[in-house]
């Protein structure tokens, strides 16, 4: 069973979906069951939950360079350069109004 739980949360977005509690709330069962361990299922939850976090990490990374990509491709300005614009526009209606 424990296995089971490990490769069904290491499955990346799968272990997105779980909440710490509902995590808990598995490893506690276990434990209950007498298949787990106190110090085992504590050790479990910690590592179901790193994995959950490493795993939202590299799908945040990935939505990062994806939007990257595209805004590029479509050859967007970046908010520096948007920035870099106002403040020029800005400069000039100052000269404008002088």
């Amino acid at each position: 069973m424990q296995d089971l739980l490990k490769k069904a949360l290491s499955l990346g977005l799968g272990a997105l979906l779980v909440s710490k509690d509902k995590i808990e709330d598995v490893v506690n069962e276990l434990v209950k069951k007498g298949e787990l361990g106190q110090e085992e299922g504590r050790n479990l939850v910690n590592e179901l939950i790193e994995k959950g976090e490493e795993s939202l990490n590299e799908v945040e990374d990935k939505i990062e360079k994806i939007v990257k990509s595209v805004t590029e491709k479509l050859n967007l300005p970046t908010r520096k350069e948007l920035n870099e614009v106002k403040s020029e526009i800005e400069q000039l209606r100052k000269k404008l109004n002088k």
